[in-house]
């Protein structure tokens, strides 16, 4: 045998074991020296030939180990720009997913596809089949409008503060022509939502839009300042739209009976202001709008307001 003929056949391991490894595989020593014809010795050093060329070609971003799994007697690769999420945690994004049913079918079988593409090739047969149902049987909101495009668009006028147009149609049908500040992309409840303010008239009060609702959606390169900038800090203005109504920034004090546990995960602002006495706490939280009033009195005997004041 030729020392070209045995370069060459060298070069071919190598690249036959870095595909394997590169696909997600798991390659053991002894099966590739038997399946090679060669030593383990051979195996080795192939291996140690794909880690020198590994770490001296790696770039920012995209590192890649070879690692030894003790259980399994074999060799893998962990590509760290492709290791955002472990099998547990795709498989708990999926479900998320399918629950909030947020995107049309389209939008999500593109998500769902690239999140069972996160986990090992050895599990991905085990993810599809426990979500399989319930991916299935997805039934999709009745706009069934593509929504990635417009909620990128939106973020990025976010960021950058720059004023937008749009039209909008109300649950009515009733179409109207908008030039707002937007502040804020959030997600409750099936729907995702745009927090903005007017424009014309100026107010310091935020509006509500069903972003599947908007369509005409234009960026102006007109920047704005965020009203009441001091509640937008470290996501302040958050905490206090989480019932998407619209109106004034107000405090409401009441007096609540129910499970502690739930009405804090409910409300962000919440305050406890005096301990379990006689069944009740008393409590404060600040909101915008009256959506705080309407989830109270939902709770029935549970919850009365006392107080409200606007700040």
């Amino acid at each position: 045998m030729s020392f070209a003929y045995e370069k060459a056949d060298k070069s071919t391991r190598l690249l036959e074991i870095y595909k394997r490894l590169n696909k997600g595989g798991y390659v053991s020593k002894k099966d590739l020296a038997s399946e090679f014809g060669v030593s383990l010795k051979s195996i080795q050093r192939d291996i140690d030939a794909l880690r020198d060329f590994i770490q001296q070609n790696e770039t920012p971003g995209s590192d890649e180990i070879i690692k030894y799994d003790k259980v399994k007697n074999a060799y893998y690769l962990v590509e760290l720009q492709r290791e955002w999420l472990n099998n547990e945690e795709a498989l708990a994004m999926c479900k998320i997913l399918l629950e909030s049913r947020a995107f049309n079918k389209k939008e999500l079988d593109s998500l769902i596809e690239k999140l069972i593409m996160q986990v090992t090739p050895e599990q991905r047969a085990i993810v599809k089949t426990i979500i399989n149902s319930e991916h299935f049987n997805y039934i999709e909101l009745k706009h069934g409008k593509d929504l990635f495009s417009v909620l990128w668009t939106l973020s990025e006028a976010i960021v950058n503060q720059f004023k937008i147009e749009f039209t909008y149609t109300r649950q009515d049908k009733k179409q109207f022509n908008k030039t707002v500040k937007p502040v804020a992309v959030m997600f409750s409840e099936f729907y995702f939502y745009l927090i903005a303010f007017s424009v014309e008239p100026e107010t310091n009060v935020p509006v509500v839009y069903r972003v599947d609702r908007i369509e005409n959606l234009k960026v102006s390169k007109e920047k704005f300042t965020v009203p009441y900038s001091e509640k937008f800090k470290d996501g302040e203005f958050r905490k206090r739209v989480q019932f998407m109504y619209m109106g004034e920034l107000k405090k409401v004090k009441f007096e609540y009976s129910g499970v502690l546990e739930a009405i804090q995960d409910k409300l962000p602002t919440l305050r406890v202001l005096t301990d379990y006495k006689n069944g009740t706490y008393l409590m404060s939280a600040e909101c915008y709008g009256d959506g705080i009033n309407m989830w109270l009195g939902a709770q029935g005997d549970k919850a009365k307001i006392l107080e409200e004041v606007k700040l």
